[in-house]
């Protein structure tokens, strides 16, 4: 029998290993599958991987280059902008996340727009790896079109994620990681794949009418966030990750699992700011500690027995993943076993068997 749940740091393994063997340098096989996991470790199970199947069947396709170099196109102390060249999107964003990181270190912001990039998971993998350096990060993508404009019938924006990440003295940091939809069009490829319904409000058909029906809303569009406000927020992310940056925009950036003719042509925004230019970064996290406090000791409304800050339940949720294991859905252990027989890994071993680690990062 096949097992369905797993060890978080083997499923990384295997996935590492899947992609060492697809062709993929090492370090960015280690990327791909770091970012995969963790997103299945804080309960986003739509970007983890279940992605797998569908990036290496890109890169299969020729409509990514794992091997392709980066270029930089322009650059200052304070900006830069990176053409992917066609590489997978995590491995894109980490390499600009560093660029990132590494101008707001001499200069106390560093701006970073990319083009020619893919699907580069989730914004809170950057968010964190900013927050372990002490940096608040803001990082933006466009994607391929799921989303009507208000008062449209028809997909034009993508559901264009917004991430943000603000280190704390505490063991939570703010991390807020979002699409402006009203739900991530992965988590109706999830309710699809598990046979289920939708709640009614997250899509409509591609009539432009209100369905629970998970294949139907894929063949529809997800709804934005708060109408009109979400709208506005995603084509304002499509304008500084697309237009600005050169990457395709609207219906100019290509959906991944439909069109394998061209590349995605994806762009993101990284903007990191060095609190150290404004306050001593202590300082800076007492002060986050005592707004958080306050904040969580505000009167609850009845039933409520806690209020949360963005990213505590999926710090939650990684704690309790990495000691009990990540349940995976049947349809997704399914294709792992014939991606890990093709390749010659078994991926059984990556099946769940005792508390390895407890470990866990921010």
């Amino acid at each position: 029998m096949i097992p369905t749940k797993f060890d978080w740091k083997k499923l990384q393994s295997f996935c590492t290993d899947v992609f060492k063997a697809a062709g993929v340098p090492v370090k960015s096989a280690e990327i791909v599958a770091e970012s995969l996991v963790e997103a299945d470790l804080r309960g986003v199970d739509s970007h983890g991987v279940v992605r797998t199947s569908i990036y290496l069947k890109r890169m299969e396709e020729g409509m990514i280059q794992p091997d392709s170099n980066f270029f930089t196109h322009s650059e200052t102390d304070t900006m830069a902008l990176l053409d992917g060249n066609n590489n997978f999107g995590s491995v894109v964003g980490m390499e600009a996340l560093n660029k990132a990181l590494d101008k707001a270190k001499k200069s106390g912001i560093g701006v970073v727009g990319v083009k020619n990039s893919n699907h580069f998971g989730t914004g809170a993998y950057y968010a964190n790896k900013a927050i372990d350096q002490g940096f608040i990060l803001l990082v933006l993508s466009n994607a391929s079109q799921t989303m009507p404009p208000t008062g449209g019938v028809r997909p034009f924006l993508g559901t264009n994620p917004l991430a943000i990440g603000v280190p704390t003295g505490t063991d939570v940091p703010f991390i807020l990681d979002m699409a402006t939809s009203v739900v991530a069009r992965g988590k109706i490829i999830v309710a699809s794949q598990k046979g289920e319904s939708i709640p009614e409000g997250w899509a409509i058909d591609k009539d432009g009418n209100p369905t629970t029906d998970a294949n139907a809303a894929l063949e529809g569009s997800v709804l934005p966030l708060g109408g009109p406000k979400g709208y506005g927020i995603s084509m304002f992310i499509d304008i500084l990750a697309g237009v600005l940056t050169g990457a395709g925009f609207g219906k100019y950036v290509n959906n991944m699992y439909e069109n394998w003719e061209d590349p995605q042509n994806v762009g993101h925004f990284f903007l990191a700011i060095n609190i150290n230019n404004f306050m001593p970064i202590d300082y800076f996290k007492e002060r986050m500690d005592l707004y958080i406090t306050d904040l969580k000791n505000e009167p609850k409304a009845p039933g409520v027995e806690e209020i949360y800050i963005p990213g505590e339940l999926e710090l939650r949720r990684t704690i309790e993943r990495k000691e009990n294991g990540i349940e995976l859905p049947e349809k997704v252990v399914q294709e792992l076993s014939e991606i890990g027989q093709k390749y010659g890994i078994d991926f059984t071993q990556a099946a769940y068997t005792t508390n390895i680690s407890t470990e866990v990062s921010k």
